[in-house]
């Protein structure tokens, strides 16, 4: 079939919803589309409703290279990156077995839609085929993507993606993003991570910063894909800026400055391009460090050394920086709080007993109790609802490791491999993995791995990179 012909086929065939490519990180799943006239809400044209099952294990999917029905160089790249981020970010779940790339390349790519060489598939064990088309139209690009059930050949998947030129300048990675976390939600009933951010602290772009004290390194605010892709600064001071949360809105940073020679909690809509805000107005004799979001945005909890004592406490106040109350009083210092997902609860660190340790305690400072029992804890962060864990990082290994307490269970157990020192840990939106700092190859970087400690990958290697967060 000729190119022309393929791209005529492509265009009369395309029985999938037009969806707008994102350029923001999502904010939750994506919104639901209107449907072509005289179509009912929800129906989508030769679509099967149907979950594909493996036979003896999970599902055995196929992706391979997407076709590009346009010869632009552009269109080329898009289909080419666009192929690949796909299998990495479905494979990334675990939740299928996922056909090597070397036998899916033995296989022809379709010559059509709807002309799909299916028996092949079958032939190497395939349950579920991904197939795509780039073509440029006009200024634009359209992507279509289908999953297909090898053994009934109907379409049980179908997505048509359309923007500008823009929207490919990243090879197109928003598109694979956002249909591999379709393919979650509708095969498998789980919200996957494709399409959220990684904020981080980052050193790379380096200076020093002279205090009364000494000079300070100077650190910036970064943010990238989930798998360290696109990555870009977010803060541009000449100063130490530390300690990125995402908003639950994933529209908004806050973090810690020390832009005015002191530390104190800003917020970056990063979006708008707007000044950051200063909610909690801190100054020199009111330090404020380390915000920690509720789950539903309205408020921020924080560690705050006011006086002349140094001593930290837990505060928490509401978003715009109004009813900011005190949540911990003790002599000894409590640092880096966390929310419970209910919203009613904070977990934190206090050296009140002598070495750090992690405790819960009731936003309004009742029911104090503590969880961890290992040397010098740091950095706890509660996972997402509905499970019931708290990872954080304690003395061990000649550095620090990576500590994992269940509620159910009533204990911890170490989940980092034990490799140079670990620390900061941070829960995906799904509560399956977690990003992390780790100096094992020297500098620290940026890691995620899943729950269970396996799963080893590294996010960044330019600079020195902490206090990683992941967006909702």
């Amino acid at each position: 079939m000729t190119q022309t012909k393929l791209l005529t086929a492509f265009i009369a065939l395309s029985a999938a919803i037009v969806l707008t490519a994102q350029t923001q990180p999502p904010t939750g799943p994506p919104p639901p589309t209107q449907p072509p006239a005289g179509q009912k809400p929800g129906q989508q044209p030769d679509v099967v409703d149907v979950s594909i099952a493996g036979v003896g294990g999970p599902p055995k999917y196929a992706i391979p290279e997407l076709v590009a029905l346009t010869n632009d160089p552009e269109t080329v790249k898009a289909a080419k990156i666009i192929g690949e981020v796909l299998f990495d970010d479905i494979s990334y779940e675990k939740e299928f077995y996922m056909i090597p790339r070397d036998i899916m390349r033995t296989i022809p790519k379709p010559t059509s839609p709807d002309q799909i060489a299916l028996d092949r598939w079958k032939e190497v064990g395939a349950d579920g085929v991904v197939i795509g088309f780039v073509r440029r139209s006009g200024d634009g690009v359209v992507v279509e993507l289908r999953l297909m059930q090898v053994s009934s050949g109907k379409m049980v998947l179908g997505k048509q993606y359309s923007g500008s030129l823009k929207s490919v300048s990243d090879g197109g990675r928003m598109y694979a993003h956002t249909f591999a976390d379709e393919v979650h939600n509708q095969q498998r009933a789980l919200r996957g991570v494709a399409r959220t951010k990684l904020a981080y602290s980052s050193d790379r772009d380096g200076g020093q910063v002279k205090g009364p004290v000494g000079s300070r390194g100077v650190s910036a605010i970064y943010m990238a894909d989930y798998d360290g892709a696109n990555e870009k600064r977010v803060t541009f001071q000449t100063a130490l800026e530390i300690s990125p949360v995402w908003s639950p809105d994933a529209k908004s940073i806050a973090y810690t400055s020390y832009r005015d020679g002191f530390p104190d909690i800003l917020i970056s809509r990063i979006y708008e391009g707007k000044p950051p805000e200063r909610p909690i107005r801190g100054g020199k004799n009111a330090r404020n460090y380390l915000p920690a979001w509720s789950h539903d945005g309205s408020r921020i909890a924080f560690m705050s050394a006011r006086g002349d004592d140094g001593n930290t406490e837990i505060y928490i106040a509401n978003r715009d920086g109004s009813n900011e109350h005190r949540v911990t009083n003790h002599p000894m210092a409590d640092s880096t709080p966390t929310w419970a997902p209910n919203g009613n609860q904070l977990a934190f660190v206090s050296d009140r007993t002598g070495s750090p340790q992690v405790y819960i305690v009731n936003v309004d400072g009742t029911e104090l109790r503590r969880i961890s029992t290992e040397s010098y804890c740091d950095r706890p962060t509660w996972s997402p609802a509905p499970l019931n864990q708290i990872a954080y990082t304690c003395r061990g290994g000649g550095g620090y490791q990576i500590m994992l307490y269940d509620f159910g269970k009533g204990g911890s157990i170490p989940i980092s491999d034990g490799i140079g020192s670990n620390e900061s840990p941070a829960f995906a939106p799904n509560g399956r993995h977690i990003a992390f700092t780790s100096d094992r190859t020297g500098r620290p970087q940026i890691y995620t791995m899943a729950r269970d400690g396996t799963d080893l990958r590294q996010i960044t290697k330019a600079g020195a990179n902490k206090y990683p967060n992941w967006s909702q």
